[in-house]
């Protein structure tokens, strides 16, 4: 059985997280994962789109095609999966032009109505798909991480030698600028105190200094494993509620306790005072640093919890049963559509080993309030 992922990138955070790290759960299954960039030339897309009748299953991640090239694969493809994990009906929170967009609106309408189903990444984005769809075509499950990929952090620094630290994409820095009152404040209380930035770009934070570190899909997990304490901050708006944590989740995953604003994902994935701490003003994010600085026992202890809370919610061993299920179920054959062409897939996704698996673990019992 044939699964074709048409995605954005092959190194692209949402299928590496989101569909890759299931790989092997679908192999286990009968079932090969091929995953190919969405052409920008449009008449390699046509082709492209056409194509997609080799495969028994496609995925269409993310992606808000123009309503033409929709009704297209949607003619040639068997089964068609939409996977969802942004507020991609939007334009993000920095938007000059404004966040409301009648455009990806109704793009974002007519994909999650073509869709067989639709898989979103939390609550917020299936409570928006389900103004349009039925509930049986709709589908959870959140971003996963393999939690034997990361090391944990060892929490020996104390004071302004604490090494706070974030990770991202170049686009999403400017959440950064909008908290910088929040991080001069904890600056100031700890002279001394660092920002190891995990990116592409930097940032120009005032009195707090910035250490650019170059992200690398190689040495990710080490770089915040070599931290003490992981930061997000999300504007408080619908863009963000559409966010699915994966910041958050490599924080855990490498045993960082928190420091977080309570909006969207941030508010279900930080238990306050249990693995992390919750803060809205720059003066609470001050004292929240400040107390996690000074106690690198509590910083581990808030690591570990945090640590357990991934490996029992969103491990990719806690989610691949259900993945594979949902692919499987997509599968029902269709008649072949005449004029069939072979796709033009630009890589096969690895299939890790059964070394590099998670142990299987079971869904749980009732879906977490994301």
């Amino acid at each position: 059985m044939n699964v074709l992922a048409l995605i954005e990138q092959p190194d692209h955070v949402c299928y590496r997280y989101r569909i890759e790290a299931f790989a092997w759960a679908l192999a286990e299954r009968g079932m090969h994962l091929q995953a190919a960039p969405l052409e920008r030339q449009t008449l390699r897309r046509l082709r492209q789109l056409r194509g997609a009748c080799r495969a028994d299953v496609v995925i269409l991640q993310r992606k808000l095609l123009p309503i033409w090239q929709l009704a297209l694969l949607r003619r040639y493809a068997r089964r068609l999966i939409y996977d969802v994990d942004d507020a991609v009906f939007q334009r993000d929170s920095y938007s000059r032009k404004g966040p409301e967009s009648a455009s990806r609106t109704a793009r974002f309408w007519a994909t999650v109505y073509a869709a067989d189903t639709v898989i979103t990444g939390n609550n917020y984005l299936r409570r928006r798909t389900l103004q349009y769809v039925e509930p049986g075509r709709v589908q959870f499950i959140p971003t996963c991480l393999e939690p034997e990929s990361y090391p944990t952090a060892h929490h020996h620094r104390r004071g302004g030698d604490v090494r706070l630290v974030w990770i991202g994409q170049q686009r999403t820095l400017a959440s950064l600028d909008r908290a910088r009152g929040h991080l001069a404040a904890a600056a100031r209380r700890l002279p001394g105190l660092k920002l190891r930035l995990i990116c592409k770009g930097s940032a120009d934070l005032g009195p707090l200094e910035v250490v650019p570190r170059r992200w690398s899909r190689m040495t990710e997990a080490a770089e915040l494993a070599d931290a003490d304490v992981g930061i997000n901050w999300l504007p408080d708006d619908a863009w963000s509620r559409g966010k699915c944590g994966l910041r958050v989740l490599q924080y855990m995953a490498a045993g960082l306790p928190v420091v977080a604003n309570p909006v969207g994902m941030n508010r279900r994935m930080v238990g306050d005072g249990r693995n992390g701490l919750l803060a809205s003003t720059p003066q609470q994010w001050a004292d929240a640093i400040a107390r996690l600085a000074a106690d690198p026992g509590l910083r581990r202890d808030f690591g570990r919890s945090g640590r357990r809370l991934l490996e029992r919610r969103y491990s990719v061993g806690a989610w691949a049963a259900k993945f594979a299920d949902i692919v499987r179920a997509g599968a029902r054959k269709r008649v072949r559509k005449r004029g069939c062409t072979d796709s033009s897939l630009a890589f096969s996704a690895p299939v890790p080993g059964p070394a590099e698996k998670t142990s299987a673990a079971r869904i749980p019992a009732s879906m977490p309030d994301l």
